[in-house]
C-alpha cells in the first residue's frame, strides 16, 4: 500500500507535487509540454528500479519548464510546470497541469500590480509581491529544485502561502564519473516539514538529486544514486545522535513514580481509577493504589490527577525515513514499531543506533518486502525471478536477523508456498499483499501468517478479474467499486473468517487509509490529521489539504463511501469472530489514533481498540512476556496522556511524558525537537 505516503517525509514529498481541482478537469497527456532535445533529464529511482522520468529546461520567452512522467505500481502521473522567475530568483509566475494519483494536479500563482494570487485547488490567497518565495503545492518535482538553487544564496526564505525556509550545509561529496566528475553539496532545508529536507546541489549550485523514500537524480549519476543516499543518512545519523545525547541521560532514567493516575490494563482489557506505578532500572517495580506507593530512592512524582497510564504505543505498519521520522513516532506516544518493507540495511542501522543509544526512536521489528522482478514490482523490495531467488532473498532476511518477510503483489503464487515454508523454518514471520491472481484465502493456505490492508481481505468477495490485477490501482479501485455489494454475513465471507480465526490468521487493517482516500471530496486535512492542524509546518499542512482517491468510471464518491463503510463493517466481523486485530498506519505514524478510533466505530470497546496498539502487537511479535502491558517486571515501555482514555480514545494524543525502556522524556521537549509546535487536540 506504499503509494501513500508512508512516513511525514514520504507523505510530504509527494503531496508537494499533487494539488486538488481548480478546473473542470485535468489536461490530458497528450496536451501538456515536451521536452526539446537539450533538456536536463531527471530519472526517479529506487533501490529497486527506476519509476520515470522529469526534465527541465528554460523556453524561448525566459521561463523555466518542467515535464514529469511516472508510473508507481499503476498509479500514474504526468505533469507538466512552467515558472517565470525575477532577477533574484523569486518565482513570479506558476502554472501546473496533469493528472496525478490524486486528481487534477492544475494550480497556478501570477503576479500583477496588486502583487501575487494564487489557486492550488486547496488554497487561494493574495500577497504584495515581494512576500516571498512562492512554493507550490503541485508539479514535478524537480520545480523543488528552484528552491534549493534559491536558498543556497539567500540562506534562509520566507514562504508563500506561509512558512519559513533555512538551509543548513550537509556535506560535499566528489563523485567521479564518465559525464563528468562533480562536487555534489548536500543541503538541509528546514521548515518545510517536522524534518529537514535533504537536497543535492551541484558546484555551480544547480539542482542534482534529491532524495527521499523515491529519488530524483540527474541523469548520468544515477549510478551514485545509492552511495548519495547513504551519505545523507550517515549525516542524519549525526544528527539524530546530537538529539539522543539530550534525551537518553542518566538522569533521564532515574526512577519515577506515576501516582493517583487512571491505568490501562491491557491483559485484561480493563481501566483501572486512582492508581500508582514505580519504574526504576528501566522496568516497571510496583503498582497499587494512589498513595500506596514511596518514590524511589533518587526518584521523582510525577502527578497523574486527570491523566491516563497505557502501554507504550506500537504502530504495527510503520515504514520509517531516518532518524528525524523515528523520534516523531516516540513523541506521539510509540515505544515500539514494525517496518514491513524498510530495505535491510536501513533496519539494521537503525536498530544497531538505538541500541548503542544513538537515537531516540521506538525498539523496531523488520520485515524485507519480496517480490517478483516485474513492471509493477515494489520500490525497495528485494526482488527476484524464480523460486530458488525467492527461497534464498528469505534466508538472507533470516541471515540479516530480521523478524519477518513481506511477499508483495507482484510475487509469482506458485513460489508463495516454498518460500513461505522456509521463513518458517527459519523462524520468520510471514505477511503482505497479496499477489494478483491469487485471493487471499489461498494466501493464507500457502503460509501467510499475516495480511496487511482491509482491502486484501476484501478481496475474497471480489470479482476475478479485480483480483487478475490487483498489482495496479485495481487493488483501490476494485473495493471502491464493489465493496459495497459484500454480503458479510453470506457464506463465502463467513466461511473464510472462520477460517482465518482457526488459522490463527492476523489482520493489520490500516483502515485509516480507505477512510482518507475513499471519504473525501475536496482538498481537506484528513480526520486522522485535523486533530495536528496548527501544530505542523505551515507547508507540511498545506501539502495534507487533499481530496480522496480519484474518481473513475461511473462510480460516485458515494459509493466510495458506502464501501469505506463495509470495509469498517469487515473489521468489526473480523473481531467479532475472534480474528487477532493489529492498529497500523502506513502512514507517517500520526493517523494511529485515528486507526483505533476507527475500529471503536466498528464495534470494538475503547479497551479491545487499545489492546490492538498495545498488546496485540506485542503478542504478535513474541515479546508480550516483556513489554505491551503495565505489569510489574515487565520494561517500561509507557505513554502518559492528559485525559481520560476510558472516555475518549483521541486522549492518547494529548501526550504528556513517554517512558521507553526506562528514559522518562517530556512530551513537549519531545514535540519541539521533533518539529511538532504544540499538543495535538
Amino acid at each position: 500500500m506504499k503509494t501513500r505516503a508512508l512516513n511525514l517525509r514520504a507523505v510530504l514529498f509527494s503531496a508537494l507535487l499533487s494539488a486538488g481541482l481548480v478546473e473542470a478537469g485535468p489536461v490530458p497527456k497528450e496536451e501538456l509540454m515536451l521536452p526539446p532535445d537539450g533538456a536536463t533529464h531527471y530519472l526517479i529511482v529506487s533501490d529497486s528500479n527506476t519509476h520515470g522520468d522529469e526534465w527541465r529546461w528554460t523556453t524561448s520567452s525566459g521561463a523555466i519548464a518542467f515535464r514529469k512522467s511516472q508510473s508507481l505500481r499503476g498509479w500514474i502521473t504526468e505533469t507538466d510546470g512552467l515558472v517565470m522567475l525575477d532577477g533574484d530568483g523569486d518565482p513570479r509566475s506558476v502554472q501546473v497541469r496533469g493528472v496525478t494519483p490524486n486528481g487534477d494536479a492544475a494550480e497556478s500563482m501570477d503576479t500583477g500590480p496588486g502583487g501575487m494570487s494564487w489557486d492550488s485547488g486547496a488554497d487561494s490567497g493574495t500577497a504584495p509581491s515581494d512576500s516571498g518565495f512562492y512554493l507550490p503545492r503541485g508539479g514535478p518535482s524537480a520545480m523543488m529544485g528552484l528552491l534549493a538553487e534559491r536558498i543556497v544564496d539567500a540562506g534562509e526564505l520566507n514562504l508563500l502561502p506561509s512558512g519559513h525556509a533555512r538551509m543548513r550545509e550537509g556535506i560535499t561529496l566528489h563523485i567521479e564519473d564518465e559525464d563528468g566528475d562533480i562536487d555534489a553539496r548536500l543541503l538541509f532545508i528546514d521548515g518545510l516539514w517536522t524534518e529537514p529536507m535533504p537536497v543535492w546541489v551541484d558546484g555551480d549550485g544547480k539542482h542534482l538529486a534529491t532524495i527521499t523514500w523515491l529519488g530524483l537524480i540527474r541523469e548520468g549519476y544515477e549510478e551514485h544514486f545509492s552511495r548519495m543516499k547513504q551519505v545523507q543518512e550517515d549525516v542524519a545519523m549525526e544528527a539524530s545522535r546530537a538529539i539522543a545525547l539530550r534525551f537518553l541521560t542518566e538522569a533521564a532514567r532515574a526512577p519515577v513514580l506515576i501516582d493517583n493516575v487512571q491505568l490501562f490494563d491491557a491483559l485484561r482489557g480493563e481501566f483501572h481509577k486512582a492508581q500508582a506505578v514505580t519504574v526504576a532500572g528501566g522496568r516497571i517495580t510496583a503498582i497499587g493504589p494512589a498513595g500506596s506507593l514511596a518514590v524511589p530512592e533518587g526518584g521523582r512524582r510525577i502527578d497523574g490527577e486527570a491523566k491516563t497510564l497505557v502501554p507504550g504505543l506500537w504502530d504495527a505498519h510503520k515504514h520509517f525515513g531516518n532518524g528525524y521520522d523515528l523520534l516523531a513516532n516516540v513523541a506521539t506516544g510509540m515505544t515500539s514499531i514494525r517496518s514491513p518493507g524498510n530495505d535491510t540495511e536501513t533496519l539494521t542501522a537503525a536498530k544497531k543506533a538505538r541500541a548503542a543509544g544513538e537515537m531516540v526512536a521506538p525498539e523496531i521489528f523488520g520485515a524485507v518486502i519480496i517480490d517478483q522482478v516485474h513492471p509493477l514490482s515494489a520500490q525497495g523490495a528485494d526482488l527476484v525471478a524464480s523460486e530458488k531467488e525467492a527461497i534464498e532473498a528469505v534466508r538472507r532476511a533470516a541471515d540479516n536477523k530480521l523478524w519477518g518477510v513481506k511477499f508483495y503483489t507482484s510475487m509469482n503464487p506458485e513460489w508463495i508456498a516454498p518460500a513461505a515454508a522456509e521463513a518458517h523454518r527459519r523462524g520468520l514471520h510471514v505477511s503482505g499483499h497479496v499477489p494478483a491472481t491469487m485471493r487471499p484465502l489461498e494466501a493464507v493456505q500457502s503460509g501467510y501468517d499475516e495480511i496487511t490492508h482491509i482491502n486484501f481481505i476484501m478481496m475474497q468477495a471480489l470479482p476475478q478479474a479485480v483480483v487478475d490485477i490487483s498489482n495496479t490501482a485495481a487493488r483501490m479501485e476494485g473495493p471502491a467499486q464493489y465493496a459495497r455489494d459484500v454480503d458479510l454475513d453470506g457464506p463465502l465471507m463467513t466461511r473464510f473468517i472462520s477460517e482465518l480465526k482457526q488459522r490463527g490468521t492476523w489482520v493489520d487493517p490500516t483502515i485509516v487509509i480507505f477512510e482518507s482516500d475513499f471519504t473525501r471530496d475536496t482538498p481537506e486535512l484528513s480526520p486522522a490529521i485535523k486533530p495536528y492542524a496548527g501544530t505542523l509546518p505551515a507547508v507540511t499542512e498545506r501539502a495534507l489539504n487533499q481530496g480522496g482517491y480519484p474518481l473513475f468510471g461511473e462510480v460516485t464518491r458515494e459509493q466510495f463511501r458506502e464501501s469505506y463503510a463495509k470495509l469498517v463493517e469487515l473489521v468489526g466481523k473480523l473481531h467479532q469472530a475472534g480474528v487477532p486485530i493489529v492498529a497500523g498506519t502506513d502512514g507517517q505514524g500520526i493517523e494511529l489514533v485515528r486507526e483505533i478510533e476507527i475500529y471503536e466505530q466498528a464495534g470494538m470497546s475503547k479497551a479491545a481498540a487499545l489492546q490492538t496498539a498495545t498488546i496485540n502487537p506485542a503478542r504478535l511479535v513474541g515479546i508480550d512476556d516483556r513489554t505491551g502491558s503495565i505489569t510489574v517486571g515487565k520494561e517500561a515501555d509507557l505513554l502518559l496522556v492528559d485525559g481520560d482514555v476510558s472516555a475518549e480514545l483521541g486522549a492518547l494524543r494529548r501526550v504528556h511524558t513517554v517512558i521507553s525502556d526506562g528514559y522518562v522524556m517530556d512530551g513537549d521537549e519531545l514535540r519541539e525537537a521533533a518539529g511538532f509546535s504544540g499538543q495535538a487536540r
